[in-house]
C-alpha cells in the first residue's frame, strides 16, 4: 500500500476531530473572502461618500473575529487528531519492536531503532499535525479567493490562473528529489544516533584506550555527511519561494495592465479593481503554503516508508492458532532431536540435541565457546524457535502454548546484569509490579541485598542509574537474583551468573543462588566448579551436539572424556586464576580440584 494512504488509515479512529475541524476551516475561508468583499464597499462608498461607515466597521470586526475563531479551532483540532495518530503509530512501533525475537535485535543497531521511533515519527508528526491542516484550510481559502476573482472579472481571473498549471510540474519534480534526499538524510541521522549510543554506552572503553579523538573524528565525518545531505534538501526547498515570487509578479503586472484599461473604459470601478487585487494578493499566501505541502508530504512519505519497513518485519515468536496456557510443570522438560540454525545459509548451531530434565533437577550445560550453550537455553523461553525437532514440557510442545504463559514460568539470571534507571524497589519488583514492600524486602534479604540497600543514600528508593552503574557488579547481580526470587518461577535459567564476580561477592551470590535453585528446575551455564558440581546432571556440548552427560564424578571417571579435558584446562584454569592456589589430592582423577577453606566447595562436596 502507498505509505501515505497507509498512514492515513491511522487517522480513521480520530476522524471525528477532522470532521469537526472542517466547519472551522470553512468559517476561516468564508471570513477571508468576506473581508475582500468589504474592500469594494470601502473604496466605493465609505471613502468617497462616507456611507455605511458603522455597518462596514462592525462587519470588519465580526469577520476578523470569525476568521480568528475558525483558524484557532481548525489548527487545534487538526493538531489534536495528528498528535493522536502519531501517538498510536509510535506506541504500535515500540510494541512491535519489543515483540521481536532476539535475532532481530542482533541485526538492528540501537541507534537505528531509536531513529525510527524519534526522528522518523517526529517528521511524520509534523506533517500530519500541521501540513494536512494547512492543506485543507488553505485550499478552502484559495477556492474562496478564486471564486471572488471569477465574480469580479472572469476573463481577468482566467488570465491570472492560467499560470497555475505551469507550477505543477516543477513542484512534482522537486517533491521527488526531496523524498530521495530526505530518506538519505534520515539514514545518516540514524547512523549518527548509532554512533552516539555506542560511544555513550562504551565510554569507559573509549577513555581507557584513549580513543576520544578517533570517536570524535568518526562522529564528525558522519555529521558532515548529514550536513551535506540536509543542505541538498534545503536547496531544493529554497527553489520554491523564488518560483512563486516570479509567477506572482507576472500575475500582478498583468492585472495592473489589464485593470487600468478596464477602469479607463468604465467597465470596472476602482473598488472592484482594488478588491480583485486584494483577492489576488491574499491568495498568494495560501498558494505559497500549498506549494510547500507537496515537499513536506514527500518528506513524511520517506519517513513513513522506513517506519512501515520496521512494522512489516516479523521475527517475533508469536502464538500459534489455538495455543493454550502452559499448565504448571509436572514431570520433565525434554529436548527431542533439536536442530537450530540462525539463517538458512549457515550451518546449524545445534544438531540433534536430545536430553530430558526432570522436574526439580539442576542441569549444567558446559562446552567450549561456540558450542551452542547460550543458544540452547535461549530456545526454552522461545527467544528463538527451533529449526527442527521440538522442546516439550510435560509432553507439550512449547510452540503450542502461549508465549506469555511460557515465559511467566521461567526466570533468568545472566552474567550481563540488566537493570533499569529506576529505584532499587522498582528494579526488584520489575517481575511483579504489584508486589508489596514487605515481599520486596523479603527477597532482598534472601539474596543478601538488603544489607547494602539500606546503606544507600535513599535506601530502597535510591535511583541506581542506567544499567545500575551506581552499584558494584556483585550488588547488581544480587538485585537480579532478588528480582528472580520475587517472580518465583518453576523454571530457572542461569547464564554464567557468577563468572565476573570476585571471591567475596561470589560467596554471597552463590548462597543466594542456592536459595533461588531450591525446588526449581534449572538450566545452568557456568564456568565455576562449585556451581557445576552441585548439578544433578551435566550436559556436555561440542559442535552443537550432546557428546556426554552425567554427574560430575561420573564424567571425571573417564580420563579421556571431553568433560575431563574441559575440567583439566578451562575449569581448572579459571578456578586457579580466580581463587588462588589449588591442589590435586593423591588418588584423585586427573583434573579434580580441592580448595581448602572454600565454603562453596565444602557444600558441593
Amino acid at each position: 500500500m502507498n505509505p501515505l494512504l497507509r498512514l492515513l488509515r491511522y487517522a480513521l479512529p480520530h476522524r471525528a476531530r477532522v470532521l469537526a475541524a472542517l466547519p472551522a476551516m470553512a468559517c476561516y475561508a468564508a471570513a477571508s473572502g468576506g473581508l475582500v468583499l468589504l474592500i469594494e464597499s470601502i473604496f466605493d462608498r465609505v471613502l468617497p461618500r462616507g456611507e455605511q461607515v458603522e455597518l462596514i466597521c462592525g462587519a470588519l470586526i465580526v469577520l476578523y473575529a470569525l476568521k480568528g475563531v475558525g483558524n484557532y479551532f481548525s489548527v487545534y483540532l487538526m493538531a489534536d487528531a495528528g498528535q493522536r495518530l502519531v501517538h498510536d503509530l509510535r506506541t504500535e512501533l515500540f510494541a512491535h519492536i519489543l515483540r521481536q525475537s532476539t535475532g532481530f535485535f542482533g541485526k538492528q543497531a540501537t541507534g537505528r531503532l531509536l531513529s525510527r521511533i524519534t526522528s522518523d515519527v517526529g517528521r511524520v508528526q509534523q506533517v500530519v499535525s500541521e501540513t494536512c491542516g494547512d492543506l485543507l484550510r488553505e485550499s478552502l481559502a484559495v477556492v474562496a479567493f478564486a471564486s471572488l476573482l471569477l465574480y469580479y472579472d472572469a476573463r481577468l481571473a482566467l488570465v491570472c490562473l492560467t499560470g497555475a498549471p505551469l507550477v505543477v510540474y516543477p513542484l512534482v519534480r522537486l517533491g521527488q528529489r526531496v523524498r530521495r534526499t530526505t530518506r538519505r538524510s534520515q539514514e545518516q541521522l540514524e547512523h549518527l544516533s548509532h554512533l552516539t549510543v555506542e560511544a555513550s554506552t562504551g565510554h569507559r572503553i573509549v577513555q581507557a584506550f584513549q580513543a576520544e579523538t578517533f570517536e570524535h573524528e568518526k562522529f564528525e565525518r558522519a555529521s558532515s555527511r548529514l550536513y551535506r545531505t540536509i543542505m541538498k534538501v534545503t536547496s531544493t526547498l529554497s527553489a520554491l519561494p523564488p518560483l512563486m515570487e516570479l509567477l506572482g509578479g507576472l500575475g500582478i503586472a498583468g492585472v495592473l495592465f489589464y485593470g487600468s484599461r478596464e477602469i479607463a473604459a468604465g467597465d470596472l470601478s476602482p473598488g472592484q479593481f482594488v478588491s480583485f487585487m486584494a483577492a489576488l494578493l491574499l491568495m498568494y499566501g495560501p498558494v505559497k503554503k500549498l506549494s510547500r505541502v507537496n515537499a513536506n508530504i514527500q518528506q513524511a512519505i520517506a519517513s513513513a516508508e522506513r517506519i512501515f519497513e520496521t512494522l512489516d518485519t516479523h521475527t517475533e515468536t508469536g502464538d500459534r492458532p489455538g495455543a493454550r496456557v502452559l499448565p504448571p510443570l509436572g514431570s520433565a522438560i525434554e529436548f527431542r532431536d533439536v536442530v537450530f540454525q540462525y539463517h538458512a545459509d549457515v550451518d546449524p548451531v545445534l544438531r540433534g540435541v536430545s536430553f530430558t530434565v526432570r522436574a526439580g533437577q539442576v542441569v549444567a550445560v558446559v562446552g567450549l565457546s561456540g558450542a551452542g550453550k547460550t543458544t540452547l537455553i535461549n530456545l526454552v523461553p522461545r527467544f528463538y524457535d527451533v529449526t527442527g525437532g521440538a522442546i516439550l514440557i510435560d509432553d507439550i510442545d512449547v510452540r503450542d502454548v502461549t508465549v506469555h504463559s511460557l515465559r511467566q514460568s521461567i526466570g533468568m539470571v545472566t552474567q550481563d546484569t540488566i537493570l533499569f534507571d529506576a529505584s532499587v524497589v522498582d528494579n526488584i519488583a520489575y517481575a511483579a509490579p504489584g508486589a508489596s514492600r514487605e515481599a520486596v524486602e523479603a527477597v532482598a534479604r534472601a539474596a543478601h541485598a538488603h544489607e547494602f540497600i539500606v546503606d544507600l543514600p535513599d535506601g530502597y528508593e535510591t535511583m541506581i542509574g542506567e544499567r545500575g552503574q551506581r552499584l558494584s557488579g556483585g550488588q547488581r547481580q544480587r538485585l537480579t537474583i532478588a528480582r528472580a526470587l520475587l517472580k518465583n518461577p518453576p523454571v530457572l535459567i542461569l547464564d554464567e551468573a557468577t563468572s565476573a564476580l570476585d571471591a567475596e561477592s561470589e560467596l554471597l551470590v552463590q548462597d543466594a543462588l542456592e536459595k533461588l535453585l531450591l525446588n526449581r528446575t534449572a538450566f545452568v551455564i557456568a564456568h565455576r566448579l562449585s556451581t557445576i558440581r552441585r548439578a544433578d546432571a551435566i550436559i556436555v556440548l561440542e559442535d552443537g551436539r550432546v557428546v556426554e552427560s552425567g554427574r560430575h564424578a561420573e564424567l571425571l571417571a573417564n580420563r579421556d572424556s571431553v568433560y575431563s579435558k574441559l575440567y583439566a584446562t578451562q575449569l581448572f584454569g579459571s578456578e586457579g586464576d580466580d581463587k588462588g592456589a589449588v591442589s590435586e589430592p593423591a588418588g584423585a582423577p586427573v583434573g579434580s580440584v580441592t580448595r581448602a577453606g572454600d565454603p562453596a566447595m565444602n557444600r558441593a562436596t
